[in-house]
């Protein structure tokens, strides 16, 4: 078994678009074969240099990252309390679901113990290689790590960590320049039209460099949901940024090295649905299952569900996830035909390119417009 916790291996994007829940089956075989080939060339290399000193020493410093980023976090929020138990049994979970992410319980966990401990621990599920792009991909977002703003970002504190890693050597990828969005808790972007936040939104969104460890850092909040789509947060890699004299990433010309998205366990999200403003939510909820079906063909190559851990002993208090994701740092899926753009932001604010959704015009679509209304309440911590 390769050595990294909770990989997402990442290749091309490799499943349809999704303008409904039940992509064309033909289609979604096909691709599926592929994907699934990918994974298995790219579990391959990961297999090959996973056991390296280079690897380790990073696997190390990995851990020792982790336990200290949320001994600060808890320190900062004055959280003093126990870490909550979790209450997910492996029998309890779907398929894809088959492996407890959330490390607060997975080993009996209690107050004494180091938090290195946790986040050394492995899953058997290790390397995820799911990709897919999503609609209300906007270009020339705030260089930004706290992507929440004074509206429209209340809700369940997440602190996430990605980690990019070569596929063919396992060492960090340093200087991938990562944009990360989802929707607010009733189900809106920002950044666009379409009955969203609008153009000249930025709530929820932002980019930054991968540190010379492969590492992104952002603080947002647990996503919320819409029509058609279960809760789940968008990342995306390009390599070759430059920064510009302004402070921000200019991405135009950038290889994209990967595309993809973050699910998140069911247990988890009906216990954030169950606190406001997420349960102001009217629109009609969608599961894992009903939403991309195509993870229930999980298996130990496939997760893209990230590690995570309570921050105290109530889900109010946040959330700390992670993900390690393992890219062809060479590749380029700028022409892929489900890479779209479907707005840009610069001095003058944001504009449209002509899609609702996104460039271009994949078969099935891009898409599924969501039409929740906005919750107002300021966050606890400015953008």
């Amino acid at each position: 078994m390769v050595a990294f916790p909770s990989m997402l291996l990442a290749s091309a994007s490799l499943l349809a678009g999704y303008a409904t829940a039940h992509p064309d089956p033909v289609n979604l075989k096909r691709e599926l074969v592929a994907r699934d080939n990918a994974a298995s060339m790219g579990a391959r290399s990961l297999g090959a240099c996973s056991n390296s000193a280079a690897s380790q020493a990073l696997k190390a410093r990995s851990i020792k990252r982790r336990a200290e980023s949320v001994k600060n976090i808890r320190k900062k929020r004055g959280i003093k309390t126990t870490a909550k138990k979790g209450k997910r049994t492996l029998e309890d979970l779907q398929a894809y679901e088959a492996i407890n992410h959330n490390m607060t319980s997975s080993l009996s966990y209690d107050m004494f113990t180091p938090l290195e401990d946790v986040f050394s621990a492995n899953t058997s599920c290790i390397l995820a290689p799911y990709v897919t792009d999503g609609p209300y991909y906007v270009v020339g977002e705030k260089l930004r790590s706290n992507v929440k703003e004074s509206l429209y970002s209340e809700g369940i504190d997440l602190f996430l960590e990605v980690q990019y890693i070569d596929v063919n050597t396992c060492q960090a990828l340093p200087s991938v320049a990562i944009d990360i969005w989802n929707c607010n808790a009733t189900g809106v972007y920002s950044g666009v039209e379409s009955g969203q936040g609008g153009l000249d939104t930025t709530f929820l969104r932002g980019i930054q460099l991968t540190d010379y460890e492969g590492v992104a850092t952002f603080e947002t909040i647990f996503p919320g949901h819409y029509e058609g789509r279960a809760p789940h947060t968008h990342l995306l890699a390009h390599t070759n940024a430059s920064v510009q004299s302004n402070g921000t990433i200019s991405v135009w010309a950038a290889p994209v090295a990967h595309i993809g998205q973050l699910f998140w366990p069911e247990d988890l999200r009906e216990e954030v649905e169950a606190t406001a403003p997420y349960n102001e939510n009217t629109q009609a909820l969608t599961t894992n299952d009903e939403d991309m079906w195509s993870i229930l063909q999980a298996d130990e190559n496939f997760d893209p569900i990230p590690q995570f851990i309570y921050l105290g002993d109530s889900i109010e208090d946040g959330l700390f996830a992670w993900i390690q994701i393992g890219i062809n740092g060479s590749a380029d899926y700028t022409t892929d035909s489900y890479y779209s753009i479907a707005a840009y932001y610069d001095e003058d604010g944001g504009h449209s390119t002509g899609n609702s959704v996104g460039g271009g015009s994949p078969p099935s679509g891009n898409g599924t417009a969501p039409s929740g209304s906005m919750s107002g309440a300021a966050p606890t911590a400015s953008a």
